[in-house]
């Protein structure tokens, strides 16, 4: 039986968005937003203003490389 409508692609862009949705938080926010007292990067997250400002509209993409950022600087205050 042939499953003309699911491609490889399709899986795999499933699997990779469920395994990102499963091990990390919605946000990387902490709850003590510091950019909104004028701070250029948040102290609570790490983020930048423009980071927490979009985030809500950034693709899975733009998310990914913001996590990986925090995560190489050790900036991660969130449990996991």
């Amino acid at each position: 039986m042939s499953n003309k409508d699911s491609s490889p692609e399709t899986s795999t862009e499933v699997v990779r968005s469920h395994a990102r949705s499963s091990l990390r938080p919605d946000s990387p926010c902490a709850g003590y937003c510091s950019t909104s007292h004028g701070d250029e990067v948040c102290k609570g997250c790490g983020r930048t203003w423009d980071e927490v400002l979009n985030w809500i509209i950034y693709t899975d993409e733009e998310k990914d490389a913001v996590w990986a950022r925090l995560e190489a600087a050790g900036l991660l205050k969130v449990k996991r």
